[in-house]
């Protein structure tokens, strides 16, 4: 029976550090629970530059192409902020998104009750809060054409950009949404600016269509993008899976990042067509960045790293099962205390370092057995 493969790519600053403790995690349910992965570690971003002088090699993107499921941990630094725009360390990202054509972002806003606390929201508001984002990730106005600044005939310049999609760019996109639904509570609101934008009345008929004609059994309505900040702000929990567009789903999510206190606790997942098998391309990464201001120190928080591999499991492996027992286990080692510097309210309490919290994930999934 052929193994699950896994590409590693632990990228820039603090991504090595957190995908440490992912090995860890992989390792122990090979141990533990007989799934073992085929893993391969790579270069990207920086890293690959160092060493090849671009951001993604050929032979990196080959093996991404290959392989079940990519884990990333992150991109970019200081170090390279002088290079040529399409030499920076986020264009080897970008690529792997654009050559495996991964069109459905998935962004969890997951709100644990050990950290119902940090969020700016009061915690009866988001305390227990589960919804999922997905956000339209290769077209839309980040690249519609024509786009550019150029001058006008008053001395002065025009910037443009254009807002395009299509029918199957749409569609395909929605039938994520749906798909996920289906295994959560049934529900999608499509949110999209329909009142003074042709493509958002496109955007709204073809979701519609999709739902009507191949979900009827999932419950669907739709949204005005701006009233739908609103709502994620009032009341977040009464939505189960938002689908937005390239432009609204960028912001929408990081307006839910917020609903969960901290960025280090955020996973995500881009997804593209499903294969042979029926699985999806896929790259999994958590949502920070690669704070290079701490970055060696020991000191980073690796649940989000831990996250998005539980992500992996459930939607790339069918194993929704080890999925649960990953994330109990990161609830249960937040409850227990055991956290890093940026989930501490105590002053003076003593922060975990990024091994600490692994170790501690570690034996909560020891006593999940």
């Amino acid at each position: 029976m052929k193994m699950n493969s896994l590409l590693i790519l632990a990228g820039d600053g603090i991504g090595p550090e957190v995908m440490d403790e992912v090995l860890r995690v992989i390792e122990w349910l090979g141990d533990r629970r007989g799934i073992r992965f085929d893993v391969v570690e790579d270069l990207v971003g920086g890293a690959a530059y160092d060493v090849h002088g671009i951001p993604l090699h050929d032979d990196t993107l080959e093996k991404a192409r290959k392989a079940d499921a990519i884990l990333l941990g992150a991109a970019g630094g200081p170090k390279y902020d002088n290079l040529e725009f399409g030499l920076k360390p986020e264009r080897g990202l970008l690529k792997l998104r654009k050559e495996l054509d991964l069109y459905a972002n998935l962004r969890p806003a997951i709100c644990f009750d050990a950290l119902s606390g940090f969020s700016s929201l009061k915690p009866e508001i988001v305390s227990g809060l589960n919804i999922m984002i997905v956000r339209e990730l290769t077209s839309g106005v980040y690249f519609g054409e024509p786009r550019g600044i150029t001058p006008d005939n008053e001395g002065g310049r025009i910037g443009v950009n254009t807002q395009r999609y299509t029918t199957n760019e749409i569609r395909r996109v929605a039938r994520t949404a749906f798909e996920l639904a289906r295994r959560r509570d049934n529900r999608v609101c499509s949110m999209e600016k329909a009142n003074v934008m042709e493509s958002g009345v496109l955007w709204r008929e073809e979701v519609q269509w999709v739902g009507d004609n191949e979900f009827p059994d999932v419950e669907l309505s739709h949204m005005y993008a701006d009233a739908g900040g609103m709502q994620l702000v009032r009341w977040p929990k009464q939505f189960d899976v938002i689908v937005t567009d390239n432009l609204f789903g960028d912001m929408l999510s990081d307006v839910a990042a917020m609903l969960s206190g901290s960025l280090g606790m955020l996973p995500s997942a881009s997804l593209g067509a499903p294969s042979a098998d029926g699985c999806p391309k896929a790259l999994y990464e958590p949502v920070h960045g690669s704070a290079p201001d701490i970055a060696g120190k020991g000191i980073a928080n690796p649940c989000a790293a831990i996250l998005s591999f539980a992500m992996a499991l459930r939607y790339s492996f069918d194993r929704g099962d080890e999925a649960d027992r990953i994330e109990v286990a990161v609830e249960r080692t937040l409850s227990q205390g055991i956290r890093t510097a940026d989930l501490l309210q105590v002053k003076g309490a003593k922060p975990a370092s990024t091994r600490q919290v692994g170790d501690s994930v570690i034996g909560n999934l020891d006593e999940s057995v």
